[in-house]
């Protein structure tokens, strides 16, 4: 908040654990009542005396909140319902110099038919470059394509942890851990809203899977909330000041999510004193106009015209119905002044009221496309690189001059390149697939699933393979013969095949297995591991390449000497792979989440369709805790990721670094004949007293180096990061005892350098 002096807690806040329907429901109204009065009469207030001046935001929105009717503010707090273009619209006023305010899903990019704007490689592909500067780029880049067709607000960034890797939409968050997404997230965020528009942190919280989504009610006691998920949204809230918050459909302890005074309230506005708005997810996400805004929310989406007939056939709550609520008292017009200060402050703050958006803009395809080839490359994870039999020296990178036949095969890569489905996909540049979809489009609802077919976009791997290599002969298979396929690779130098796996929000996966004709027949009506055996099978020297939005199950390993993770690589995703594959770029990404051996492994072993309390028994053991707290080797460790040279590490000294940190020094030296970077990531283990699992991410540094080169690297872990949440005094501790730092390539890495501290 922009003023000096903080409000105290509403009387309602309670712990995580009292939070019940049963328990909040009779008391809401009238201890929320006076919660709100006294946090408005504070905005309100200003600071009286000591402390920096307020914001002149603040002061230019309390002016313009006086000016507006009671029609105007419940118009400011709610959207207008289904619209032609884009998520949502919310008119101004232009009599008081209030902008129009439209909304689009920017996950991945602008997914806006035909803008022009550049589909980015996916989010979980950003999170796997581990490099806080192009989550910046990524951001700006958004929003400056935004801003060129007039938007005001970007619907994007998800980070949502990783807890169940089914989730169809893992692919449009960060991955497994709360410090690597809440980072990167908070610099994207930044930097897109340093172009003057809103950016959207979403959603909070613990929306981890898609099955029942509506419905589903996640179970977490207060310290996994607080150490794990909280923690994303905190780093990216405090650090990256996004304009809007927007909560979850599915429920927490008992209440929507968007209908919870804990994360809402407590947390959110008190805790970390957000000052922006709270906006609902789009339809079903509200269920009561006087619980949602007793609780805090500011503002409904998609919202309609008309409360009673409602968006895509759904009734909402926050325009006739809260209007009624103010003028009869249930809800306090103190409590809409605030929505509507925060909304006004955000314009005011971000820049949108003295610059609105204007006409549409052409965007710059060029240096979008130049960008997305860039994170592509950066973020590709190489994860396997094995000499081949007979050979003595790892598959990769390719070596032209060795290859005269080439088969390529499967996953539609003479046409493009595959990308994730639901908001976050991002249409084609100039409006056309690559490959036909199949299935009829879907028609639009809370219920109805998006567009059935995968999203390609002409970016075709081989025939990037063929301008790099022009002296061999490419020979391409769609993969659906495998049989044909195993003949044709016995007959070339190098077998690379490509395999995919399409998610979408609204659909959970099935498996981790790769998918085929039983389990998603439109995208991949082949079986995809059959293919992948049989090629192997007959040629030694096979590369595979997969794009992916999640982890995968790998049966096949053994048999396949090297394995590419391409992610979802956006629209320059051919021309990257071809430039990793053949060296022109060394792979230096490394894994946001854990790839397990088998769904048996993970803490949720099925994702049921029936039950609808989804209970996180695994408590702070999330992600690559879990498999450190259960002893479990997985398939591919968090972290993971190989280069095309090799790296050591040497000489790690500790020392003590502000106020409770540690700071690391220690030589990283490239040992390697080749360039390359590498992500050191630095692991801690608390003393045993605190409870937690084996270690946690607690910093990391991207280090570029030349052949032979050595340099010094100094990575700071601020006390924060060495915090648990303490449930009896709900606040972070620092416990006493000895911590063990760990500095290495993985979170696994058996070369890590270690030192030991105490506190």
């Amino acid at each position: 908040m922009s003023c000096c002096v903080r409000p105290p807690a509403p009387a309602s806040v309670r712990p995580a654990a009292a939070l019940t329907p049963a328990s909040v429901a009779p008391a809401l109204t009238t201890r929320r009542r006076r919660g709100a009065a006294v946090l408005l009469a504070a905005l309100l207030a200003g600071c009286t005396s000591g402390g920096p001046p307020p914001d002149p935001s603040e002061r230019r929105a309390r002016e313009l909140l006086t000016q507006l009717s009671l029609d105007e503010k419940i118009q400011l707090v709610h959207g207008v319902g289904e619209v032609p273009e884009g998520a949502g619209l919310i008119p101004g006023i232009p009599r008081l110099g209030i902008p129009d305010l439209r909304y689009v899903d920017s996950a991945s990019g602008i997914n806006l038919a035909g803008s022009g704007a550049t589909p980015l490689p996916a989010p979980i592909a950003l999170a796997a470059t581990w490099d806080a500067d192009l989550a910046e780029a990524y951001g700006r880049l958004i929003g400056q394509e935004l801003r060129a067709l007039g938007i005001a607000v970007g619907l994007g960034t998800g980070i949502n942890l990783a807890r169940e890797p089914r989730n169809g939409r893992t692919f449009e968050y960060m991955g497994e851990d709360p410090v690597l997404a809440g980072v990167l997230a908070a610099r994207r965020t930044a930097a897109t809203q340093q172009e003057q528009v809103v950016a959207t942190i979403k959603h909070l919280g613990f929306n981890h899977q898609e099955t029942r989504r509506f419905s589903s009610n996640s179970v977490v006691d207060e310290r996994t909330m607080r150490e794990l998920e909280l923690l994303a949204f905190e780093i990216a809230v405090k650090e990256g000041r996004p304009g809007n918050v927007m909560c979850a459909y599915n429920l927490v302890n008992g209440l929507k999510s968007c209908e919870s005074p804990y994360l809402i309230e407590t947390v959110l506005k008190q805790d970390w004193g957000y000052p922006g708005v709270v906006q609902s997810d789009w339809v079903l996400a509200v269920t009561d106009t006087e619980r949602a805004a007793l609780a805090g929310l500011d503002e409904e989406q998609p919202g309609s015209l008309n409360d009673f007939v409602g968006s895509y056939g759904v009734q909402t709550f926050f325009n006739q119905r809260l209007k009624a609520a103010v003028q009869d008292g249930r809800v306090p017009a103190d409590r809409l002044d605030d929505m509507v200060l925060r909304k006004l402050r955000t314009l005011y703050r971000i820049g949108l009221m003295d610059r609105p958006p204007g006409p549409r803009q052409p965007i710059d395809r060029e240096a979008g496309h130049r960008l997305a080839h860039q994170i592509a490359t950066e973020a590709m994870v190489l994860l396997k690189n094995d000499a081949p039999a007979a050979g003595s020296t790892p598959l990769l990178p390719l070596q032209p001059a060795a290859l005269r036949s080439v088969l390529v095969v499967g996953a539609h890569a003479d046409a493009g390149v595959i990308s994730g489905g639901g908001s976050a996909r991002v249409p084609p540049p100039d409006g056309i697939d690559p490959v036909p979809c199949t299935e009829p489009e879907r028609q639009p609802g809370p219920e109805a699933l998006f567009r059935a077919c995968a999203t390609y976009y002409p970016s075709a791997p081989l025939h990037a393979l063929r301008e790099r290599l022009p002296q061999a002969q490419l020979r391409y298979l769609d993969g659906r013969n495998a049989a044909a396929a195993a003949e044709a690779a016995a007959a070339a130098d190098l077998a690379i095949v490509f395999a995919s796996q399409w998610t979408s929000e609204q659909v959970d996966l099935a498996s981790l297995a790769l998918p085929g004709p039983t389990t998603d027949p439109t995208n991949h009506p082949y079986d995809q591991e059959a293919l992948i055996r049989a090629v192997a099978a007959r040629n030694p020297r096979t590369v595979l390449v997969l794009q992916t939005g999640t982890a995968l199950t790998m049966p096949w390993l053994d048999a396949v000497p090297a394995v590419l993770q391409a992610w979802y690589p956006g629209v320059k995703g051919g021309e990257a792979i071809a430039d990793v594959l053949l060296g022109a770029v060394n792979p230096s990404g490394k894994l946001p989440l854990t790839f397990p051996r088998g769904e048996s492994d993970l803490p949720q072993p099925v994702i049921s369709s029936t039950e609808l309390d989804v209970v996180y028994r695994e408590g702070l053991a999330m992600g690559y805790r879990w498999f450190d707290s259960r002893g479990l080797t997985p398939l591919f460790p968090f972290g993971h990721g190989l280069s095309y040279t090799q790296f050591a590490y040497s000489g790690l000294s500790a020392a003590a670094y502000g106020r409770g940190g540690v700071e690391l020094r220690f030589t990283l030296a490239n040992t390697g004949a080749r360039e390359g970077a590498e992500v050191a990531q630095v692991y801690a283990s608390l003393p045993a007293s605190a409870g937690e699992p084996p270690q946690r991410l607690v910093g990391w540094q991207k280090v570029k180096l030349a052949a032979g080169e050595r340099r010094e690297v100094v990575i700071r872990i601020p006390r924060e990061r060495l915090a648990i949440w303490d449930t009896g005094a709900h606040r972070w501790r620092v416990p006493s005892g000895s911590y063990t730092l760990r500095v290495g390539g993985s979170s696994r890495d058996a070369g890590a350098q270690s030192t030991t501290v105490r506190r």
